[in-house]
């Protein structure tokens, strides 16, 4: 019998070791110099402890699958540690996804129990969310019309219970249900193990190697939820996070400087925004020791923009991954600067880094069909491009209600299974990772296979050029490939024939990119919900035939 596995025992830890510590604060008003609302470890833990026992109070028991829609502050850190220590399921969807999403999730999910914000109550009741399964209902606020007890009320009814057992929970027992943004398909539901969190934390933990103290900005709240078996205080930003690409740079140097923030994650879209804000006032954060990029591919600008405003010794890491298997690789800046970059600006995809210690990376040859079991024979030699195929303890087993996408995305190997990024790329000759563009994103055209990532790179370093977009228009294997550009500020007053004659000249010096002779600008590209940096490249798609008056 395996030993059990919960990542609340890492809370309870802390809390005795740093018990005076800061673990939480959360923003209060929206005032860059307004106050924040502070928990220790020890009074989270406390907190948590008498959530657990008001959920259970309230038929919240071991297993019961609960659709968590509350705002990242405390009650969202009290309310997910009480739910591990109970064993419970949350259910984490993205509300930005829309609510006909929303309510397809919740359906494949079928959450017997809801824990909200009154919005999310009321859009419940409005939209259907959850119905035919969720009879449990508690309210993240001071009233609720609509029936069940309110988080305050479970609150004060477990405070006088003391400590919360923990649930043992094995490492094969389910732990979370996580949807996938929808970015690149239909939204997913992760299917996590308390063996996958505890492997990612291990991960995580290497990754970034922090000691206990430092203090986390984290502009993604899922990801904060490590902090505190990391031994990591939680400053969550003033902004919205859902719209990553909106934050207040401001508002964050503010935060970063008032707490001395050591680490922060931040997507792409943040992340250049913060860079451009800052490198223009020549601001810089001494505290700041390590930045960590995931949601997308970074480019090396972004990189070099923000490198000036760390402190002394400080790095930017980015790692790969995906819901379904995070981290999966990582590379710090020093080797995208000097190394990496020039590869990409030739052509040759992003390198992503080497694969983590956990992780096993193979590459195997483009299919849209199933693969039934692994066979070494799949494995491609280094340099060639191929899909992407992780193992490890992080990487997850498969989704809920979901056999379709189980059988595309998973591939039986003895015991285990390897699973599938739908990713492209290609490893070097240094065991490097390279990534070229997603599977479904491919361009087939009558004389090859376009990579749109591989592609990109070639134009990106244009010094007007701000991202780029590679799209088919047409039908597979005739495809016409077509360059979609967003410009920089300062050259969307330029001529654009003469810019266009500059980007073909850029693309026609490299074999792969010369077939590529139709380009259209576009100010602002669509983008994913989660992190406002992967490119929507079918919307894309769409728009660039009818722009060219050809059908969708």
């Amino acid at each position: 019998m395996s030993d059990p596995v919960n990542l609340a025992t890492a809370l309870v830890a802390a809390a005795a070791d740093r018990p005076d510590t800061l673990a939480v604060a959360a923003p209060v008003g929206r005032r860059a110099s307004g106050d924040h609302v502070r928990l220790t470890y020890d009074a989270l833990n406390r907190r948590s402890d008498a959530v657990a026992h008001g959920l259970v109070e309230a038929g919240i028991v071991r297993g019961t699958r609960t659709a968590l829609m509350v705002r990242p502050g405390l009650d969202l850190f009290s309310v997910a540690f009480a739910l591990l220590k109970v064993g419970a399921v949350p259910v984490l969807v993205d509300p930005g996804i829309g609510r006909r999403h929303v309510r397809a999730c919740l359906a494949r999910a079928a959450p017997e129990a809801l824990i909200g914000v009154p919005a999310a109550h009321l859009a419940r009741m409005l939209f259907g969310w959850g119905k035919g399964s969720v009879r449990r209902l508690v309210t993240a606020g001071p009233w609720a019309p609509w029936g069940g007890p309110t988080l305050r009320g479970l609150t004060a009814t477990g405070r006088a219970r003391g400590a919360f057992p923990i649930a043992d929970t094995g490492p094969d027992d389910l732990a979370a249900i996580v949807f996938t943004s929808g970015s690149t398909g239909p939204p997913k539901g992760v299917r996590y193990s308390h063996g996958n969190l505890a492997a990612q934390m291990r991960a995580v933990r290497e990754l970034l190697g922090v000691q206990p103290g430092e203090v986390d900005l984290p502009t993604f709240p899922l990801f904060a939820l490590f902090d505190p078996a990391l031994g990591m205080s939680t400053v969550i930003p003033r902004m919205d996070p859902s719209h990553p690409a909106r934050a207040n740079p401001a508002l964050l140097a503010h935060t970063i400087a008032s707490f001395g923030v050591s680490t922060m994650f931040g997507s792409p879209a943040l992340l250049d925004n913060l860079g451009r804000w800052g490198g223009g006032g020549g601001v810089r954060f001494p505290s700041l020791r390590r930045v960590v990029s995931a949601g997308a591919p970074v480019r090396p600008e972004i990189v070099e923009r923000l490198r000036p405003l760390l402190g002394d010794g400080g790095r930017i890491l980015t790692p790969y991954g995906a819901t379904e298997a995070l981290p999966v690789a990582v590379i710090d800046h020093e080797e995208i600067l000097g190394e990496t970059r020039a590869a990409t600006e030739r052509g040759g995809g992003v390198c992503v880094g080497r694969p983590v210690p956990s992780i096993e990376v193979a590459v195997i040859s483009v299919s849209d069909e199933p693969v039934e079991s692994w066979d070494e024979a799949l494995r491609l030699p280094p340099g060639e491009i191929g899909e992407i195929v992780v193992k490890g303890p992080q990487v997850t087993r498969g989704y809920v209600d979901a056999p379709h996408h189980d059988r595309l995305a998973k591939i039986a190997d003895g015991d285990g299974f390897r699973h599938r990024m739908g990713d492209l790329g290609y490893l070097d000759g240094e065991g490097r990772l390279w990534m070229v563009g997603r599977k479904s994103h491919r361009v087939e055209t009558p004389g090859g296979t376009l990579y749109p990532v591989q592609c990109e790179g070639v134009f990106n370093c244009h010094p007007g050029v701000r991202r780029s977009a590679l799209v088919g228009v047409g039908e597979p294997g005739r495809a016409e490939p077509v360059l979609c550009v967003e410009l920089e500020a300062e050259a969307r007053t330029a001529d654009r024939a003469a810019l266009t004659d500059e980007l073909l000249a850029l693309g026609g010096a490299h074999p792969h990119t010369g077939g590529i002779r139709t380009i259209l600008y576009r100010r602002g590209f669509p983008v994913d919900i989660r992190h406002n940096a992967k490119i929507d490249r079918p919307l894309l798609a769409r728009w660039a035939a009818r722009k060219l008056g050809r059908r969708p």
